[in-house]
């Protein structure tokens, strides 16, 4: 019974925490001028989440992708158009302002009104920018304040001027108004029109995307407000007239980009000038309408006060507890969801390609870098904007045939590698977003076998990309298509006479599109297409076909990795060609990695990294690696010889790739090494360009302490960077929480999970799925200095094993080596017999075994213990009918622990062996645990562990029945017939066995 003093102090606490929860302000900890010099090409201006309208200063340094940079170089326009981290050529800055206290003697020509010149103008100090989220400011040395918010499609400057101009004259502004882009793409026929009575500046221009084909026409519409127009006029190059209000301008002169555009000028500076610019790739007309109606009354503090709170609002769903933690840790955090929401980019109404009434978002640039963990952060904290997103992925495909891959502009950008648009759909399917998605059945023939439900048309365009060459494979779909459905590859200089692209990435292609046809084949699962599953199932398998065990990897002076089997290029014939694995590595400064002709079979990245891309089937990986421990220091190597490069998103996974080991405590030291020493809440923090948000949505993942594998329900668990995190799901208003025990920020010398509860009962698993966000679960994790044994658990599924005695009958129990001695009376070799069962051990977590004799004990202990050794950890209940059968290899093993059920229904222990539990009810205390989530269909009652708990009698019933009525001739045959779920047997037990055994292998398989 509660006490009404403890329900007082229940109900002040629940106040305090609902109080905190209130005065909680995420934005207080976010920096948007991280990144904004040392190449990490942010965008550090104004803007909505996911708004078009993006405006900021724009300098001329070499790394000015998003317009603004701190490195020194000077302010040459301010603009409202931007994307944000991204690489190659500059992209947008469309149509920029720039502003002059006054023109020298009054004389406009002696403005400087081309971007080299005005560049002379443009210099500040690093301490004068101002940053926040819908908001910045800047002040020039000229002494020009210049702040600046957005709506969705429309910008609202604030200048603010000094009252005398270098020369000491009366301050008479002038505001000038270009035709340029930051990489001044500008075509041929640009116009530019200002009104001499009111100001206004209109005009529209062709310009080049950045990392695309094809070209694009924006529009814009320019108002001013809070000064007394003097006069107005036009220029081109550095001449200007007050006499001339149009203006048509040529592309360039000698491939000079020619400056041209429009001014006006203002009687004094006594009040701040509000300057008004919206776009639109529709019309001039529209652009003026965005304008008047998003911001009629030039309230500059109203629009920076709503853009503010809309930030706000999409960053509430996360809220963390700040005991403890270092405010750059916050800063780190937050700055990092904060930078996901930059692009993509909500274009809905402002797409001239076609008419429609869904949803069409622009700048996925690109999908390469995206898939991987932004637009899965974003399915947990907005799924209704990557609802939108894939619902515009789908009717780009309905309108223009293809799913894009790269997008910006209203353009097909590059395909780096495959049709990763798949894994964003397969993600959405996997994770259950609806909203509208795809309700419309498809026609087309690929499409034939589909149910008229949900998602009938993303499904048509994923298996397009699968079964469909396109023309122009350089952007959009998968090339050399009839050479992996002959050969299972893409070779290296194929023969691809259908369709056209940079013939090279042959390893990394072949790669990507295994993972695209497994996330497929998700997506044919639900939607109970089985043809297509199992087919796509296969296809994504073919990965295996570039794997060459014997090649080796030498550094370049000639001393060798140690290591043996990488990837390789293949050709036609199926011979072998070569790359060197450390090529197009972090180390590589000398070869081409990108979408030149003359570059390597890898894109971007080493085969050392991409060896670790199949998302989908690490435990093959890894057995063709040598087994988790052989993996593990794979990996080490990768990461601690500098091979692997953060800055770019291929590596992210290798980060967190131990858990399919057995190694999630190496997961978790990885990920406390990269955060903060290569991502810091700096200016120069990031490691490379933030793609679009890439770089900040590793972060934001990897301080939680979830990591996706995207395209699947998972999220790999590792100790966050602060003691408690809460994630309210905005569609169930449900509330995540992740807390710690032990949690010692700053030191944070406690990184590894000693124990863990999900919703109060023991968890044992190194991951969660989606669930875990939509049901609002709690998951608390004890932490310590230490590596706990359980830390040795795999991601892995759970499999029940029993094994027929009577096939391992041996001449000499007590001197056969299963390894070297073929004297047994089966008709395959212990030691493929020991190879192959210890290979499915290792995608066990518990495993149930029974044997009938010595022998059986012997065989089958090794095989445990082979398992163990390989997977890190296995909790393991042994039954025989001996005392102790033959353990002796699994004596002092501590990874497992062991509890012996014999046949009389004692329970005894192994002698010498580490963590044994001897005791019968502590025994069934301990697996109790296992029992309850792995037999959820046995029954109701208490789950306790307790002697009077049904499910222990049932297990008990099973294995003594069990072996006395399967009956299979070998253990890989039992294996083989178990996998395909065909165990059979009479008595009750041994069915119900059955049917578990059936469930679990069979997600197994599903898994693996």
């Amino acid at each position: 019974m509660v006490s009404r003093a403890a329900l007082g102090c229940l109900a002040v606490t629940a106040s305090v925490l609902a109080h905190d929860a209130a005065s909680f302000d995420p934005l207080a900890y976010v920096d948007p001028l991280i990144g904004a010099t040392n190449g990490g090409n942010v965008f550090s201006g104004a803007s909505l989440p996911y708004g078009m309208a993006k405006a900021v200063a724009d300098t001329n340094s070499g790394s000015r992708q998003g317009g603004f940079t701190l490195d020194g170089s000077p302010v040459t326009g301010f603009s409202m158009m931007h994307d944000s981290g991204t690489g190659g050529s500059p992209s947008l800055g469309n149509f920029p302002l720039f502003a002059y206290t006054n023109c020298p003697d009054g004389d406009i020509n002696r403005c400087a009104f081309p971007k080299k010149n005005r560049a002379a103008f443009g210099h500040f100090s690093n301490h004068s920018v101002s940053a926040k989220p819908g908001a910045f400011g800047i002040t020039l040395k000229s002494g020009l304040r210049a702040e600046m918010t957005t709506s969705q499609h429309t910008a609202l400057f604030k200048f603010t001027f000094p009252n005398f101009g270098a020369d000491d004259e009366p301050a008479q502004p002038l505001i000038l108004q270009d035709l340029s882009d930051l990489a001044d793409t500008r075509q041929d026929n640009g116009t530019i029109n200002v009104d001499p009575a009111t100001g206004r500046i209109t005009g529209s221009a062709r310009f080049l995307p950045s990392f695309g084909t094809g070209n694009f026409v924006l529009h814009f519409c320019t108002d001013f407000a809070g000064g007394e127009i003097l006069d107005s006029g036009i220029f081109v190059n550095s001449r200007a007239s007050t006499d001339v209000h149009n203006l048509t301008i040529s592309r360039s002169i000698n491939g000079f980009p020619l400056p041209g555009g429009a001014f006006v000028r203002f009687n004094s500076a006594a009040e701040p000038i509000l300057v008004r610019t919206a776009a639109s790739f529709i019309s001039v007309d529209r652009a003026c309408e965005h304008a008047e109606t998003e911001i009629p009354d030039f309230d500059f503090a109203a629009v920076s006060e709503a853009a503010t709170e809309a930030w706000r609002e999409k960053m509430k769903p996360i809220r963390v507890s700040t005991k403890g933690v270092n405010g750059s840790m916050l800063t780190n955090f937050y700055s990092g969801i904060y930078r996901t929401m930059i692009n993509p980019q909500n274009y809905t109404g402002e797409n001239p390609l076609w008419f429609g009434t869904e949803p069409y978002f622009d700048s996925f640039y690109c999908i390469w870098d995206l898939f991987r963990s932004q637009l899965p952060f974003l399915t947990i904290t907005d799924p209704n904007a990557v609802t939108d997103m894939v619902r515009s992925m789908i009717d780009t495909y309905r309108n223009l045939g293809w799913l894009p891959d790269c997008r910006m502009s209203l353009n097909k950008g590059y395909t780096q590698g495959g049709s990763n648009a798949d894994v964003v759909l397969a993600d959405a399917f996997v994770k259950g977003l609806q909203g509208g998605i795809n309700v419309r059945k498809s026609v087309l023939p690929w499409a034939a076998r589909l149910t008229p439900r949900q998602w009938n048309d993303g499904y048509a365009a994923v298996v397009k990309d699968a079964e469909v060459e396109p023309y122009d494979w350089c952007c959009e779909g998968r090339g050399g298509l009839d050479s992996w459905k002959s050969l299972g590859y893409i070779p290296v200089q194929d023969f691809d006479f259908k369709g056209f692209g940079t013939m090279t990435r042959s390893i990394s292609r072949t790669l990507e599109y295994a993972y695209n046809d497994f996330c497929i084949s998700q997506i044919a699962t639900g939607l109970g297409n089985q043809i297509d599953r199992e087919k796509y199932i296969d296809s994504s398998g073919n990965w295996k076909n570039l794997f060459k065990p014997d090649q080796v990897s030498a550094w370049w002076n000639g001393s060798d990795t140690n290591f043996a089997g990488f990837f390789q290029p293949r050709y036609l014939n199926k011979t072998w060609g070569y790359q060197d694995p450390l090529n197009c590595s972090n180390l590589d400064a000398w070869s081409v990695c990108s979408l030149q002709n003359t570059g390597r079979e890898t894109f971007e990245s080493s085969i050392w990294e991409y060896g670790f891309f199949v998302p989908h089937d690490q435990a093959t990986l890894i057995s063709l690696y040598g087994g988790p421990a052989a993996f593990t220091t794979r990996l080490d190597y990768l990461h601690d010889r500098g091979i692997t490069y953060i800055g770019n998103e291929p590596s992210f996974l290798t980060v967190f790739q131990y858990h399919y080991a057995g190694r999630p405590a190496l997961s978790a030291l990885r990920s406390h090494f990269y955060i903060p020493s290569s991502f810091r809440p700096t200016p120069d923090g990031l490691p490379g360009n933030d793609d679009s948000g890439a770089m900040g949505s590793f972060v934001a993942f990897a301080m939680m302490g979830l990591f996706p594998n995207p395209g699947q329900d998972v999220y790999l668990i590792t100790p966050r960077f602060f003691e408690e995190v809460n994630i309210t799901h905005p569609l169930t208003g449900k509330t995540a929480r992740v807390r710690t025990i032990g949690f010692d920020a700053p030191e944070y010398e406690r990184v590894f999970i000693q124990a863990a509860t999900l919703d109060g009962a023991r968890y044992t698993r190194s991951w969660v799925d989606h669930s875990f966000f939509t049901e609002g679960r709690e998951l608390v994790l004890r932490l310590g200095r230490r590596r706990a044994r359980s830390s040795g658990r795999r991601l892995v599924i759970k499999a029940v094993i029993t094994t027929n005695p009577d096939s391992f009958t041996m001449a000499d129990t007590k001197h056969v080596d299963p390894y070297k001695d073929a004297n047994l009376e089966t008709d395959v070799s212990s030691e493929q017999k020991i190879h192959d069962l210890s290979r499915f051990m290792t995608h066990c977590k518990f495993a149930l075994m029974t044997t009938r004799d010595v022998a059986s004990g012997y065989l089958v202990s090794r095989c445990m213990a082979l398992a163990a050794q390989e997977t890190g950890g296995i909790d393991l209940l042994f039954h025989t009918n001996t005392e102790s059968g033959k353990t002796d290899d699994l004596a002092g093993d501590s990874h497992i622990n062991i509890g012996f059920l014999t046949h009389s229904g004692e329970w005894a222990s192994v002698s010498g062996t580490a963590n044994v539990v001897t005791d019968r009810t502590l025994v069934k205390q301990h697996y109790g645990q296992h029992l309850r989530a792995w037999l959820g269909d046995l029954g109701d009652g208490v789950h306790d562990g307790s002697e009077n708990d049904p499910r222990i009698g049932i297990i008990r019933v099973k294995m003594k029945t069990a072996h006395y009525s399967i009956s299979h001739k070998t253990i890989i045959g039992q294996m083989a017939q178990m996998a395909q779920g065909v165990v059979t047997g009479k008595p009750a037990a041994v069915n119900k066995l059955r049917e578990i055994s059936e469930a679990e292998v069979e997600k197994w398989r599903a898994s693996h």
